[in-house]
């Protein structure tokens, strides 16, 4: 089943996908643009992955860690469906990441891979933005570059494991005003969806609600104030953002 959270009207909604747009949990029936779009879920905790597809890191001119590359974001930087994101006036390089969100069912603390899928309650589609002049280390990313308010979209619709089968076969793809910039796999992560849980849980609890961004393929290019950018995820959705003028600097 996929399920979504909007607002219409001052009010908070469930919603399904629908033939016009969506369908409330009241019954009626809207078009996508007349609701305010929230992220599918409330997240707890949000783990990004970064570097977790080998030929991004190789775009990069970066080689990946034996060990998955982890950092937080703040819950800030999480927004919905058709929102807008700023891009810092002074940037120079601001691009996108489609990313497969994972989120958590169940507790899971130290579980094996073999058993991981089953504390996953569904998937999202993520986009992650990353101002690449404010990245200090890749290996390390920073607050400025990979927290910012509303740089981090999710949704518009959370559809159930059970539905999504193998995570680590689909495909993803970016269009910047609707042209296709950014192909890839999920089967191409270097740490798939199952090792990644497995890694937390080893040393921390993971808990129902949180999300884990599974890192971007290659493809990444710069976009600008006016762009719009759709990042999507066979069989799980079509995520919408329009990228707007900041204020002030980047810096803050």
């Amino acid at each position: 089943m996929k399920r979504g959270r909007v607002v219409y009207q001052g009010r908070l909604h469930e919603a399904v996908p629908d033939a016009v747009g969506l369908r409330l949990d009241d019954g009626r029936m809207l078009r996508e643009m007349d609701v305010t779009w929230l992220p599918p879920i409330e997240p707890r905790t949000v783990f990004a992955v970064g570097l977790n597809y080998a030929d991004h890191a190789e775009e990069l001119a970066l080689k990946p860690k034996s060990e998955p590359l982890l950092f937080l974001k703040g819950m800030r930087s999480i927004a919905g469906h058709r929102t807008s994101t700023e891009r810092p006036a002074d940037a120079a390089f601001m691009h996108y990441e489609c990313e497969l969100a994972v989120v958590i069912g169940r507790t899971a603390r130290h579980v094996k891979a073999t058993d991981a899928l089953t504390h996953v309650a569904g998937y999202t589609v993520a986009n992650d933005y990353a101002v690449r002049d404010y990245l200090e280390n890749y290996y390390r990313p920073n607050l400025r570059a990979k927290s910012r308010d509303g740089a981090t979209l999710l949704g518009p619709w959370l559809i159930d494991a059970d539905e999504v089968g193998d995570p680590q076969a689909l495909e993803l793809r970016t269009l910047v005003n609707g042209r296709v910039t950014q192909r890839g796999n999920t089967r191409d992560m270097i740490h798939g969806v199952a090792r990644l849980i497995e890694y937390l849980s080893a040393f921390m609890t993971v808990t129902r609600g949180d999300v884990i961004l599974t890192g971007t393929p290659a493809g990444v290019v710069n976009v600008e104030a006016g762009d719009e950018v759709i990042t999507e995820i066979d069989g799980i959705g079509r995520l919408t953002n329009f990228l707007v003028a900041g204020r002030g600097n980047a810096r803050g």
